[in-house]
């Protein structure tokens, strides 16, 4: 047996373990599928340490081959199923996947990949029925490696040194048992109404799975469907990005009047901001089980605050872990202190860190000094140790909790013979928090008309997965820039955010 799924294998073998809208694997049928598909990578040549390409939408298959993976000492590679093709292929090539595994609805955008690939339904299920149900030998430990937003160039593979090659497979035991430091209940049913191919929902997902949980898995996320699966199937932990609040307050006033949620124990958010106004209308209807963390891919979960404490601290991220340390840096070098803003340094307890794959100078600036990180935000704690984010120190976009890279998208429109100079940032958003705007400078004789702001969103959109193109265009006679050339960029983000209250 897969060695993690052994004892719910044997002790609850026709429990569900994976539920989608296309059916339920029992612990069993899981156990004995993710065998072979250990067999069926194996014997596709695929080694410990390789990476395996995952593009595929929310369903059942997406954890077998996460499983797989981590039990055979490989690395998934999840694929975001909006990118484009050039996308999917930069991704597939640069994290030098041997293999890539699509959902059928997303596999046309594979085609440009040069590696093989298994399609869910057809190769996919044609390898596993040829392949050996025995349990494998020499399980060791795998993991995922996700692809992130910067400030400049393509995104970037994070390699967690968590995952090392040789290792015991049931280490990740250890690693999914430190979730209960999140909250997350034992033996409970979790509820994924948000993409697999994002971090924080693998990790709400995966590791309360590893330690036993049923994952229901929602395809799409529409909230009154959501609503209905947490009382069909007595859902006890789910993870929300504001965005998803948003739209939960704003769903059908039936679906909101008969959702009853009394199993619920444990409803997590983060990835963005949230607005207090949001906030407070979800703990007024869900009650004080909403708790907020600060994280990011590279470092994880690094702080919580409880509903009941964020009431006390509104607008508070939370104080550091156990297993975090948390300083402030101030820019100008002095001493910080409760209330002094600068840039949010992390040190995890355990030594767990990061590298940014074949990008040793974006590592290093991401490490001010050995065994501490940084996710380039900037904030400050109180005298209570907790932290307050103020700003980010980095260009990201950060829309319904999706990280979106503005320098990817400044080249693209750039190529368009009207556009001189171009700058994308963040404005506020009422739904999802911040959306696209494109500030341009064009070249002598042209406007900004309808006609052009159609032809530059065509452009973003041939290249660009969809939620990048920009939702706005301003126009500009001049970009603000130092006289080194640097983009003065929060010059430009600050009349739009004047009266919000907030900066991110």
């Amino acid at each position: 047996m897969a060695e993690l799924l052994n004892e719910f294998a044997v002790n609850r073998p026709d429990d569900a373990a994976l539920i989608d809208e296309r059916g339920t694997t029992t612990w069993a049928d899981f156990d004995q599928r993710v065998n072979r598909l250990i067999h069926t990578l194996r014997g596709l040549g695929v080694q410990p340490g390789d990476c395996v390409a995952l593009l595929s939408g929310n369903r059942r298959e997406a954890y077998e081959v996460l499983a797989a993976c981590g039990h055979a000492g490989f690395l998934t590679v999840p694929v975001n199923w909006h990118f484009a093709p050039d996308e999917v292929e930069y991704v597939v090539e640069n994290s030098g996947s041997k293999l890539l595994i699509t959902d059928p609805e997303f596999d046309a955008n594979a085609a440009r990949c040069s590696v093989p690939r298994l399609v869910m339904d057809g190769t996919y299920e044609e390898a596993l029925a040829s392949a050996s149900p025995a349990e494998p030998d020499d399980q060791m430990l795998g993991g995922v490696m996700f692809y992130t937003s910067g400030t400049t160039g393509r995104p970037k593979g994070v390699r967690s040194s968590a995952f090392q090659t040789g290792v015991p497979a049931s280490v990740m035991k250890l690693i999914a048992g430190s979730m209960v430091n999140v909250g997350l209940p034992a033996g409970g049913r979790t509820l994924l109404c948000g993409p697999v191919y994002h971090s924080a929902q693998w990790a709400f997902s995966y590791m309360p799975l590893m330690n036993g949980s049923t994952v229901v898995i929602q395809r799409r996320f529409v909230p009154e469907e959501t609503l209905s699966l947490i009382d069909r199937h007595a859902i006890t932990n789910v993870h929300l990005v504001p965005t998803q609040f948003v739209r939960l307050l704003r769903s059908d006033p039936a679906a909101k009047e008969a959702f009853d949620g009394s199993t619920l124990q444990l409803v997590l958010h983060g990835a963005a901001p949230c607005s207090p106004s949001v906030k407070r209308s979800m703990l007024e209807w869900w009650g004080p089980i909403i708790s907020e963390y600060y994280g990011a891919t590279e470092g994880g979960v690094v702080t919580m605050i409880s509903g009941e404490e964020w009431l006390r601290k509104p607008g508070s991220v939370g104080r550091a872990l156990p297993i975090c340390e948390i300083r402030i840096a101030p820019d100008d070098g002095t001493p910080s202190g409760p209330g002094v803003e600068g840039v949010i340094q992390i040190r995890n307890a355990l030594g767990s860190d990061f590298e940014y794959l074949g990008e040793p100078a974006k590592t290093a600036e991401a490490h001010p000094e050995p065994g501490w990180f940084t996710m380039g935000d900037i904030g400050y704690l109180d005298e209570d140790g907790y932290l307050y984010m103020s700003d980010r120190k980095i260009d990201m976009i950060i829309s319904g909790g999706v990280n979106i890279y503005p320098a990817e998208i400044e080249a693209v429109l750039i190529e368009h013979p009207a556009v001189l100079d171009v700058a994308v940032f963040g404005v506020p958003d009422e739904e999802f928090g911040e959306q696209v705007k494109a500030v341009v400078q064009l070249v002598d004789g042209r406007a900004l008309d309808s006609d052009l702001r159609s032809e530059l969103s065509a452009v973003a959109r041939e290249k660009l997965a969809g939620y990048k193109v920009p939702r706005s265009f301003d126009q500009i006679n001049e970009m603000p820039r130092s006289e080194a050339g640097k983009l003065l960029k929060r010059q430009l983000r600050l009349p739009y955010w004047e009266g919000t209250g907030r900066r991110i």
